[in-house]
């Protein structure tokens, strides 16, 4: 009798470190919107969602990934401590740019009346507020995909100067097309495409994230200085080479 061929479990990680390294070397030079075609139409497709804070820079990707494909999935993280100024350009933005699957995640309600019961956790524990809020929700949402796409600049601030376009995340490749682009290539494209801008940067708002832990930035300050101001903390947790499991963030 022949032997039975044994069942395997894959369950090694969609992507890896040597993977990352391999898609910068394949992709060193090719524009953003070339490299996203190529990837959004090729092998990644069905397997990558577009994760957006709708802030102040986010419309330069948006666009470029609804000129290939407006089907992609596009994750938006809703903490319940967003400015209505941004739910309003979100919805707006995504009706003017055609996006068909727009994905709100919210905190899970058992964890924040665990947690953060009074809502007030972000006035002395950002960290574990951003976990709870943010982290946590982006986990639940990218759990179908291989891959994702981050909108961060190197030029953001002095903790992001050497990002690379590809990286590994926990187990899954993260992308970050625009991560060479400075602001005058992003006032240019704003310009060249008329697209909308978020209504709180003509009031010195040039990275938004949520209402109480955002202010304004002050001439000559890096674009990301009004994030958790007074606190030494310059990422939600999201963009953590290794995040926390408790309290550890685009």
């Amino acid at each position: 009798m022949a032997s039975r061929a044994i069942d395997t479990i894959d369950v090694a990680p969609p992507f890896t470190t040597a993977d990352a390294a391999a898609m910068q070397i394949r992709f060193a030079g090719v524009p953003a919107a070339a490299m996203l075609r190529d990837l959004l139409t090729g092998e990644l497709a069905g397997r990558i969602a577009s994760v957006s804070s709708y802030g102040a820079e986010s419309a330069v990707l948006l666009h470029m990934v609804a000129q290939i494909d407006r089907d992609v999935p596009v994750i938006f993280t809703n903490t319940q401590k967003m400015f209505g100024e941004t739910l309003a350009y979100r919805d707006a933005l995504s009706e003017r740019l055609g996006l068909t699957d727009l994905r709100v995640f919210r905190p899970d309600p058992h964890l924040l009346a665990a947690r953060d019961a009074t809502g007030m956790r972000w006035s002395y524990d950002p960290d574990g507020c951003c976990e709870i809020r943010k982290v946590e929700p982006l986990r639940r949402a990218l759990a179908p995909f291989d891959a994702w796409i981050s909108g961060r600049k190197g030029f953001q601030a002095g903790t992001r100067t050497a990002m690379p376009r590809f990286e590994e995340d926990e187990g899954r490749l993260k992308i970050n097309p625009l991560a060479d682009w400075n602001k005058t290539q992003l006032d240019g494209y704003f310009e060249e495409h008329e697209l909308p801008r978020h209504p709180l940067e003509a009031q010195g708002y040039l990275s938004i994230g949520c209402a109480p832990c955002t202010s304004k930035v002050k001439p000559g300050e890096d674009p990301r200085a009004g994030r958790w101001r007074g606190w030494d903390k310059v990422e939600c947790g999201i963009h953590m080479s290794a995040l926390p499991g408790d309290d550890p963030a685009f």
